[in-house]
């Protein structure tokens, strides 16, 4: 995949024909990006960009491709969405996809600070961990940094811990919601199941069991596809639900709350994902991480150290840039 390849889309996110948001999805022609360019279509590259324009909605979509195209992609733009690099695949260890996909992070985030320095910046490329601090680095850099703009997109964890315990309970995953805080990788996902909604009993075997399955839930995954592929379908879908509660927000919704891996202080930590209440000018609010339960606090306390090398990597990846 190249590092320039991207979509715009330009869509109505809303009721009113004054709420219009444009966007980029920079990697768009990848196992992932196809579906979330189709998602987003919905509420590039060639052939790809003119089989999205002939979809009978209210987005137009226009193709580039290359580094050359990225300045006409990404000028104007409100939303970027960037999940463009390598998967996860069997043999392939989180420090490889930090040092495969960083530099391709680096140059996206590049031309966005360069070309589209107020729009909001979501990236899903991982490690999210690392690749969060080489966004935020890059636009310090080159004097574009708002902290309220720049999202790490962790919602498959959310997406995943819903489904989990509406499985377990036989409930409508549709009406369940868990938030996981922390990063976004192994054991730095960390879902509060103590603050889940519809409030249910779940013994500790079960607590402890459902929780390592959301953390390694890729495994499950990779494994199924039998290396032939990482998360892609329900990434694309938590993806487009994090944009599209995003948009929400910038077109003025009220209460519109996502968890996202963002500069924070929690923890002790540079970066954390915790909930936050979306506006017009990105985070509104971050609402921190409540009351939790001791299951959860050693959760954390046992990720706080691969978190906080996970960072250190990402931005010791852009101070030695050449």
């Amino acid at each position: 995949m190249a590092a320039g390849s991207c979509a715009a889309l330009r869509r109505s996110f809303s009721t009113s024909a004054q709420n219009k948001a444009k966007g980029a999805v920079l990697g768009a022609s990848g196992g992932m990006g196809q579906p979330l360019a189709r998602l987003l279509k919905n509420s590039p590259l060639g052939s790809l960009a003119a089989d999205l324009s002939h979809i009978d909605t209210r987005a137009t979509v226009k193709g580039h491709l290359g580094p050359e195209q990225l300045p006409d992609c990404l000028k104007g733009c409100d939303v970027v969405v960037i999940p463009a690099g390598v998967p996860r695949k069997p043999g392939v260890t989180r420090d490889d996809l930090v040092s495969t996909n960083a530099s391709i992070v680096a140059t996206l985030t590049a031309a966005c600070a360069q070309h589209c320095p107020e729009a909001m910046i979501c990236v899903i490329s991982n490690l999210v961990n690392s690749t969060i601090p080489i966004a935020t680095e890059v636009f310090k850099k080159h004097g574009a940094y708002d902290p309220d703009k720049i999202f790490g997109v962790t919602t498959l964890d959310i997406v995943r811990a819903n489904t989990f315990i509406a499985e377990l309970k036989g409930l409508d995953p549709g009406r369940v919601n868990v938030p996981v805080i922390g990063g976004h990788a192994g054991k730095t996902i960390i879902p509060l199941i103590s603050q889940r909604t519809p409030k249910v009993d779940l013994p500790q075997d079960q607590l402890a069991a459902v929780a390592g399955r959301i953390q390694e839930a890729v495994t499950e995954v990779v494994k199924a596809k039998a290396g032939a592929g990482s998360t892609t379908l329900s990434m694309a879908y938590a993806g487009a639900r994090f944009v599209f509660s995003l948009v929400d927000a910038m077109n003025g919704k009220e209460g519109v709350v996502e968890c996202s891996f963002v500069k924070s202080q929690e923890e002790d930590c540079a970066y954390f994902s915790t909930p936050l209440l979306l506006g017009k000018k990105g985070i509104e609010k971050n609402l921190g991480i409540g009351k939790i339960s001791p299951f959860e606090e050693k959760m954390i306390a046992e990720a706080i150290p691969e978190l906080k090398a996970s960072i250190k990597k990402g931005e010791e990846f852009v101070k030695n840039m050449k």
